[in-house]
């Protein structure tokens, strides 16, 4: 086993660095009260709004991109993202967000957040958005259970568009979850019509990718969607060589590589219209933000919580070099020179 790992990572290409800009100065984000009022309910249609060049070549930021700062203001972004794709033709969406968790959860060992017992954005008001990632206290049900009460709010909103304006109903299938504790799940929306069903796997596996195939079958014209997929965004040497159409690449998927479960998912049609991460840069919080319609833009957390703030833009994902230097063309020095008073604040 180790020389085969060996034989992979020898095999793997790296990958290039791609181009990216910084804003002129930390931008912060002004567009939030526009953008509030772009709800789905009066949204017409698409704008279709693309990163252009502004001033000295600089890339200007949509309206539709910023960092939410409540769980509400998740919500609302998410689901006119979806309905902006839906009418784009995407009907096979893939959604990276962040989640919910009580502000007071802070402590390691403490697993429970109670402040996100119920689907209901008015139990959500002492929450922050944090990344579904190593840095979560607890395990994987613990993401299921956060997830899953995310995405009903975000399929009820999204829902509102669908003809007659009725609330659906929401159905759970744990069935994809066959141990019961990998922390997947299926959510159905039954709204006014048929046509207006939504089909939403929450934290989808590799292994699940028979499941979605099917579902994707059944649901023919009618939405599908993805919602925090279990695999990794960015490639490493087995999911690179896994990519490959060859035996090497055939093996290297057998071994655990996504680029066959990628392959098919190509081919039934889905896309990422939605994506933000989150992690830690020069001791502050970053954010990555995308839309289908947009290229990536970075925001860095300012110093007193309240906001971010955005740094650049790329058109491929940056790496977190690439964010490391975005921070560095603007003046943002590390968070501990700024807390004691070594560098200005942000």
């Amino acid at each position: 086993m180790k020389f085969s790992l060996c034989l992979l990572t020898l095999f793997a290409g790296s990958s290039g660095v791609a181009a990216f800009s910084t804003s002129q100065s930390p931008t912060k984000s002004t567009t939030r009260l526009f953008s509030e009022s772009s709800s789905p309910e009066t949204s017409t249609e698409s704008t279709g709004e693309q990163s252009s060049e502004g001033i000295n070549g600089f890339a200007t930021r949509p309206s539709t991109i910023y960092v939410p700062l409540s769980f509400e203001e998740m919500v609302k972004q998410i689901s006119s993202t979806m309905e902006d794709a839906r009418k784009a033709g995407k009907k096979r969406q893939m959604i990276r967000m962040l989640l919910p968790r009580s502000s007071e959860n802070d402590n390691l060992g403490v697993f429970f957040e109670t402040d996100v017992a119920e689907p209901d954005p008015s139990v959500y008001v002492d929450t922050i958005l944090v990344p579904p990632d190593e840095t979560w206290q607890g395990g994987i049900m613990q993401l299921y259970r956060a997830a899953s009460l995310a995405t009903q709010e975000i399929l009820r909103r999204y829902s509102r568009n669908a003809q007659g304006g009725v609330v659906p109903r929401l159905v759970e299938d744990r069935s994809f979850d066959e141990s019961g504790v990998d922390g997947i799940g299926l959510w159905l929306t039954q709204g006014a019509t048929a046509a207006d069903d939504v089909s939403c796997f929450v934290q989808p596996s590799q292994e699940t990718i028979d499941g979605i195939e099917r579902i994707s079958s059944q649901a023919g014209e009618r939405m599908v969607a993805l919602v925090n997929p279990q695999w990794r965004i960015v490639d490493d040497a087995l999911d690179s060589v896994s990519r490959e159409e060859s035996f090497l690449g055939a093996f290297a998927s057998f071994l655990g590589g996504k680029g066959s479960s990628l392959r098919r998912l190509d081919e039934m049609g889905f896309e990422s219209v939605y994506t933000m991460e989150g992690y830690v840069c020069r001791g502050g919080n970053v954010r990555l933000l995308k839309r289908f319609d947009t290229d990536w833009f970075v925001f860095a957390e300012n110093d007193a919580g309240t906001d971010f703030i955005e740094v650049g833009s790329s058109v491929q994902r940056p790496s977190y070099q690439e964010v490391d230097q975005m921070l560095d063309s603007k003046g943002i020095t590390l968070k501990y020179t700024r807390d004691f008073g070594l560098s200005p604040k942000l």
